[in-house]
């Protein structure tokens, strides 16, 4: 349940830093063991340093480490010793009189000149003799270094030093005399600074430790785009069930967020409680919710930290601040030079002070940049409306003059400048110019930006807009997923084209309306179609009318008409063809391809895409391109044909088609397109046993979907889910995402959907043993005198030939897999379809065909272990088994059952969440005849290489960061105990350390269940 939010409160999120976290879990475990370590996190202020830190000094006490702490402060520079004696203070304050005598002993005369106050030397102890100053910072060394080395010796030791671009120097040559000292003791130095703030001093010392090989170096960057979307996620527990429109960590805000925080956690933070404290969101109803975009609010913290750099700056260096502000995040050397009228020597010193006031950095000889776009907006903020809209309107016209020749290059900054001086006509003509730019460039984001400002310039100059315009963003927001936005452009688009009587423009919006629908509703989209192709045949226009030929065909190919879809497109690619258009042929073997793939031919489907690839990649369009490597991977088997038809690719270049296809959706920004290969990944991955992978891209893949409201991938995402809980025997889960698959087909309209559901549905049914059910939902499909043409069909027949062999009836069964098996394309005794062959074989045993039935069996077992087909392979050998067991081929029965356990074994590895893989391991090996069932209890220590359930319990403890007694305690044993538990799953999983045993219990799942059943 969502909770109310603190403002003041947001809790440490480790969001993008896993990686990190378990090094510094490594390097500890190795200091345990004995072996000093130095180690430098460094990046900008607010990546996570600290709480990195924190992280680790939680695990490092959990270890028994003992630790130690001190903090470099501005004012440090001037001070030597500054982060030790802060150290040194912070710790011997917490230690009593005689902890403190023991501690320092004979070290007392050498370090009382650092801490008078907390080691007074005796009377009757006498003082040093005086040395110069060079010999006795030697021996402060010295004595410094062996009292940190010696309390190592003791228990090992974390010594932490923050901030070292604040460290005196003298601090800095200690802690490089630690550094060549604590490799042979267990003592971690743990250094922290901030990579954009690096002084000469702090330079020299990380070089020296560069040189030396002395320590390693963990750099953190700033969050991703969907790392600070994760982020958003987290602070605010938002579960996608419980969003309200628009979502609070996707879209405007989203985009929003990244730009102005540019991935920086504590900005991300500051800026969202900013946005709480002004009511921009809010709390209500059980959920959190937001106002429609406007200006973000700058953090108080952040307004306050530029106030005092600004507070010194001359008049001058103001002027330039306010200047670059306005001109945006980066600036050019030129146009300041040209709007300030300073000579270059002038301007330099001025750009100097603002580079030594931290909020400007030089990113090249002709370019500068402000450290950070908070930083910028924060100036920006500042200054007056009237005198922003002055100084936009003076920056856009010095770009015009000064980037007369190469206007292309700055369409972006003369489009913003212009609109935001209100210079309505140039910001009409660049907005639009900026945003056609942006669409070639695949930034649908700031392609809808540009439009909008191009629109509302034309309002403002009371203009109608042209239809290409609002087509034009429509585009990008059917891109970004955002179907409402679209929808109103392209109708608009629509109105204005037949308004104006313009044909071509009508038409195309007709075409944009059928495909935006095609993912909601398939007869809307095919009534937009039909309209289209009556245009284009009125429009003596070849292309035109192949482009809705082949829209019209796909609306055919999923209405279940495959015969009239490959009738369109072939009319289409001859048109394409005749007309040499390159780009109209990609399209239409790309048609061809997906139309080939759903009609049960992937031999034809690779072909297509193959040739529709090349082209694409020619043409450099990505976004089509990304269909047709889905599709070529797709011809590769995945759930939904493996059944009926062979596969046409190998399994390694099919996984490639669609790494390099989510790769492209990621780079464009196609939520619908990186939806739609996740997906369908996701079947590729199951159908080989790569549960673990597939079921994660499927889940991102469908709640992709449900952001962006795409039913047809909404509808692939259930479908895919429910196969993937199918083949591991999770029924009940299977059940209910095919219902909630068949319910949104039946509302987008898919005869293909509802073919294809009903048919994994009434699988599901008969391994419930529900033959009057499964019955129900396959004449409800399929009518029994209707062909096997599409792969929806073919399932559907497939499910029929297993409800046959339910109902005890093998001759019925055979025939029809006989009869599916006559109607594939591109068969051949070499091509082997595992599933038909196997379904094949189990008919041939009933009918006590043995030999037939074994060579049938012996070729679905070579062709699933040639494609990798694992969950195959395992039901096979039952079949074998159950085949040799009949014939009293008991050795040979033995051996292939033995076979059968071992793969669902291994399998089972593969399963991330525990109760689904115990209950795979039940199910599955109680499918094997005379094999006692693995016990819940027996199935997860096979499971989990052997530990026992107590040992998994250890593990999931240690995942957590639990130190041994603490283990001990939250588990009511003696600490020896979990010592000899920990030494028994060292020597079961064949581990070294207690990190390893971490983050291979992090892997399988155990820390988070274990934690929730305690």
């Amino acid at each position: 349940m969502t909770t109310a939010f603190n403002p003041s409160v947001i809790c440490p999120i480790l969001i993008g830093r896993t990686a990190e976290l378990a090094a510094f879990h490594l390097l500890i475990d190795q200091v345990k063991s004995g072996r000093g370590q130095v180690a430098l996190l460094s990046g900008e202020a607010g990546v996570g340093k600290s709480r990195l830190v924190a992280e680790a000094k939680t695990y490092a006490t959990a270890q028994g480490f003992l630790l130690l702490q001190g903090q470099c402060f501005p004012t440090d520079r001037s001070c030597p010793y500054a982060p030790l004696l802060d150290l040194l203070r912070s710790h011997l304050a917490t230690s009593s009189r005689e902890q403190v005598d023991t501690e320092m002993g004979s070290l007392a005369s050498a370090l009382s000149p650092l801490l008078l106050d907390l080691l007074p030397l005796p009377s009757d102890l006498p003082s040093l003799p005086p040395l110069d100053s060079e010999h006795e910072k030697r021996r402060l060394f010295a004595a410094l270094a062996h009292l940190f080395l010696r309390q190592a010796t003791k228990q090992p030791a974390l010594l932490i030093v923050e901030d070292l671009h604040w460290s005196d120097e003298t601090s800095l040559d200690f802690l490089h005399y630690l550094a060549r000292r604590c490799t042979a003791s267990p003592l971690l130095v743990l250094l922290t600074y901030r990579s954009d703030e690096v002084h000469p001093g702090l330079s020299h010392f990380l070089a020296q430790l560069d040189r030396e090989r002395l320590a390693q170096e963990c750099a953190l960057a700033p969050l991703t785009r969907s790392e600070v979307s994760a982020m958003m996620y987290a602070i605010f527990a938002l579960r996608r069930s419980v969003f309200t429109v628009p979502p609070l960590a996707q879209g405007d805000l989203l985009d929003a967020m990244y730009t102005l925080t540019e991935g920086n956690p504590f900005f991300i933070e500051e800026l969202l409680k900013s946005l709480i404290e002004a009511g921009d969101i809010f709390y209500e109803h059980g959920r959190w919710q937001r106002k429609e975009p406007g200006a973000l609010h700058i953090p108080r913290s952040v307004q306050d930290a530029v106030e005092l750099r600004t507070a010194h700056l001359s008049e001058g260096a103001r002027q330039v601040l306010n200047l670059a502000a306005v001109a945006g995040r980066h600036f050019d050397f030129a146009l300041l030079q040209t709007l300030t009228q300073h000579d270059e020597a002038q301007l330099l010193r001025l750009l100097k002070e603002l580079i030594a006031a931290q909020l400007v950095v030089e990113q090249s000889a002709e370019q500068f940049a402000f450290r950070h776009a908070l930083t910028r907006q924060a100036v920006y903020t500042q200054l007056l409306a009237r005198e922003r809209k002055a100084l936009h309107r003076a920056i856009a016209e010095t770009f015009e003059r000064l980037y007369a020749s190469m206007l292309e290059a700055h369409l972006a900054d003369l489009a913003s400048h212009f609109f935001l001086a209100g210079v309505w006509e140039k910001a009409l003509l660049y907005g639009q110019r900026a945003g056609e730019q942006a669409q070639a460039l695949y930034a649908p984001q700031a392609a809808s930006e540009h439009f909008t400002r191009a629109l509302d310039a034309a309002r403002q100059l009371s203009l109608t807009p042209a239809a290409s315009l609002y087509r034009a963003r429509g585009l990008a927001y059917d891109t970004l997923g955002d179907f409402e936005r679209a929808r109103a452009d392209q109708e608009t688009a629509l109105q204005l084209a037949h308004k104006a009587s313009d044909r071509y423009k009508e038409w195309q919006a007709l075409l944009d309306l059928g495909l935006l629908w095609a993912g909601r509703n398939y007869a809307q989209a095919g009534d937009y179609y039909q309209q289209a192709l009556a245009l284009a045949r009125t429009m003596d226009d070849p292309a035109a009318l192949a482009h809705s030929l082949n829209r019209l065909g796909n609306w055919y190919l999923n209405a279940e008409q495959p015969d009239e879809a490959l009738r369109c497109h072939q009319e289409a690619l001859a048109t394409f063809q005749a007309l040499s258009d390159r780009r109209g042929k990609a399209a239409t073997l790309d048609f061809l391809g997906m139309a080939s793939l759903l009609s049960g031919d992937l031999i034809q489907s690779a072909v297509y895409n193959q040739q529709a690839i090349v082209l694409f990649g020619e043409l450099d369009d990505r976004q089509r391109l990304i269909s047709s490597l889905v599709t070529l991977m797709l011809c590769g088997g995945h759930y939904q044909n493996d059944t009926v038809v062979p596969a046409a690719v190998g399994f390694a270049e099919l996984l490639q088609q669609g790494e390099l296809a989510l790769k492209i959706a990621g780079e464009i920004g196609s939520r619908s397109d990186e939806a739609y290969t996740l997906i369908h990944m996701a079947m590729c991955l199951g159908l080989r046993g790569e549960y673990a992978r597939a079921l994660e891209v499927a889940q991102r893949g469908l709640a992709i979907a449900e952001e962006i409201e795409h039913r047809q991938w909404m509808t692939a995402g259930h479908r895919t889910l429910g196969a993937l809980y199918l083949d591991l025997l999770a029924l009940s889960e299977a059940q209910q995402h095919l219902e909630q698959a068949l319910a949104l087909a039946q509302e987008i309209g898919s005869r293909v959907w509802t073919r294809i559901v009903p048919g994994f549905l009434a699988l599901v049914s008969l391994a419930q043993h529900d033959v009057t059910r499964a019955e129900a939902l396959l004449n409800a499909a399929l009518g029994p005198d209707d062909p096997a043409q599409t792969v929806g069909q073919r399932l559907v027949w497939y499910a029929r030939t297993e409800l046959a062999l339910a109902r005890n009836d093998p001759l019925l069964a055979l025939h029809i897999a006989d009869q599916l098996l006559a109607s594939t394309a591109n068969i051949s005794e070499e091509r082997v379809i595992p599933r038909l062959w196997k379904l094949r074989g189990e008919a041939l045993v009933a009918l006590h065909r043995e030999a037939e039935a074994e060579k049938m069996l012996r070729a679905a077992q070579d062709a699933a272990h040639a494609q990798g087909l694992r969950p195959s392979l395992w039901r096979i050998a039952i079949d074998l088994g159950k085949l040799y067991q009949a014939a009293l081929r008991d050795e040979e029965a033995a051996l292939a059952f033995a076979t059968a356990q071992e793969l669902i074994e291994d399998l089972a590895t593969s399963i991330p969440d525990t109760t689904l893989r115990d209950q795979f391991l039940h199910k599955a090996s109680e499918l094997i005849p005379g094999q006692e069932p693995l016990s819940a209890r027996r199935a997860a220590k096979k499971a989990f290489g052997g530990l026992t359930e107590r040992e998994r319990e250890v593990a999931a403890l240690i995942a957590q960061g639990k130190a041994n007694r603490e283990i001990a305690e939250i588990l009511v044993v003696n600490y020896r105990t979990i010592e000899k538990h920990i030494e028994n799953m060292l020597s079961k999983l064949g581990f070294a350390s207690r990190a390893q045993i971490a983050v291979w219990a992090a892997e399988k799942g155990l820390g988070k269940q274990e934690q929730s059943s305690l």
